[in-house]
This record gives structure tokens, sequence and C-alpha cells, in this order.
């Protein structure tokens, strides 16, 4: 067929309504959407190209609640930083040990605590790419023990709530030990306002926990200071000493 019968051919078919015949060409790939737009395939995948950029943008921007831990980058700067932060991971290993072990939620919760000091130890001995997972381990064994304490003071909490603790503990370990150290000091407050006995351990274990958490940001906000971080762990043990009394 010569190239005039084609074109003549083209421009017959081109009357029929919804068909629009263009030049053949082996390296030209021709659709029509709905409203009848003439997209090429180039123009298709680059639709296709910014509708995942889209996507991966929001779910860059999702809240910080459902990232992942990030790994510590500062930290451990030199050897007697490592080893005031090796041996102030320790006394959690003795209150662990020395912790009351009246039932099996309290066993978990002793064990719990063991684990937060073996985890801080070996995170802080570590160097090089185990670090980071290490820092995840050591987090994670922190959320746990909160759990397992909050478990031991309130035997009535919620399934949903312990569900939903399992499944974020490994992904936003901060937040779930945010959420049951909450309920912890909810419930120490309670028991303070009606036993007197706790009222000493009470106002102790604000107080520690206060300068814990100023401790904490002050570590993230300041890093190169040196023995911050140390510091934190001994607030935290006092205010750690502080929760036994709760299961006494």
């Amino acid at each position: 067929m010569s190239p005039q019968s084609n074109l003549n051919s083209s421009k017959t078919l081109e009357g029929v309504h919804g068909l629009h015949v263009v030049p053949h060409s082996p390296f030209s790939l021709e659709e029509i959407t709905q409203h009848g737009d003439l997209l090429s395939a180039s123009e298709s995948s680059a639709i296709e190209s910014n509708q995942q950029l889209s996507v991966r943008r929001v779910w860059q921007q999702r809240p910080g609640c459902l990232r992942p831990i990030q790994s510590c980058i500062h930290g451990d700067q030199n050897f007697i930083e490592t080893a005031a932060n090796v041996l102030t991971s320790l006394p959690f290993i003795a209150l662990g040990i020395q912790a009351p072990r009246k039932n099996m939620n309290t066993k978990l919760y002793a064990n719990s605590l063991i684990g937060v000091g073996v985890a801080s130890s070996l995170y802080h001995c570590s160097r090089g790419k185990l670090r980071k997972y290490l820092r995840w381990a050591d987090y994670t064994m922190i959320a746990t023990a909160s759990v397992f304490l909050s478990r031991a003071l309130r035997d009535e909490n919620s399934k949903l709530l312990m569900v939903a603790s399992t499944f974020l503990l490994p992904i936003q370990p901060l937040m779930v030990s945010a959420v049951h150290t909450g309920m912890m000091e909810v419930a120490f407050a309670k028991r303070a306002l009606k036993d007197p006995d706790l009222r000493m351990a009470h106002n102790v274990h604000k107080m520690s926990s206060f300068l814990g958490g100023a401790f904490f940001i002050a570590d993230d906000v300041f890093p190169k200071t040196p023995f911050l971080h140390a510091a934190w762990h001994l607030a935290a043990a006092v205010g750690v000493g502080t929760c036994n009394k709760l299961l006494e």
C-alpha cells in the first residue's frame, strides 16, 4: 500500500467517534483518556511517578509517633564516659534482683529491669554498625519494663491497650514508655494519697523524675556535654527504686 493510500485511510477513520489515528512509529505509544486527552507513554509514566512521589512525601511527613526509633549518634566520646555510662547502668540490674516477686507480673517486671541494665551496658560498650541495633534494644527493653510495671500495678489494664503496646513496642518504644509511665505516675500518686508511708517515696520519685527528664532532654540538646547520660541513668535508677516500694 502506498503512503498516499495510508494517508487517505487515516483521514477516513478519523471521522469515527472516539478514534484518533496517528502515524505509525515503533518508538511511541499513545492512549486516550476518559476526557479525550491524548497521552503518550512517557507522559503516563511521568504521572505515575508523580503519584508515587506524593505518596512517599505523605509517608515521610507522618507524625513522629509512627516513625521507627533512630539510633543515637553521640555519647560515649571516650573511655571515661563509656565507663561512667556502663557503671551507672548496673544499678538497674541490682534493682531487678531486689524487686519483689510476688506473682507472675512482678517477676516479669523484675526480670525486665535486669534486662534494662544488661541492654544499656551492651549498648554503651558497642561501636560500629552494631551500636544502632543495641540502641534499639536498649529503648525497647526500657519500654518493656514500663509495660510490665503498669501491668503489675494495674491488673485491670484493657486488653486493647496491651495489644497496641505489644504492636508498637518494637516500632516506637519511646511512645509506649511514655504511655505506661504516665499510668504508673497516676497509680503512684493515688496510692501515696491513701498511704502516708508512701508519701516520702513519692516525693523522692517526683524529684528524680523531674531531674531525669531534664537530663534526658539536656543530653539530646547538648550532645557534646560529658556525663549527662550517666546522670540520667542515676536519676532514673532512683525513680525506679521508689517504684519498687509500690510492689512491696
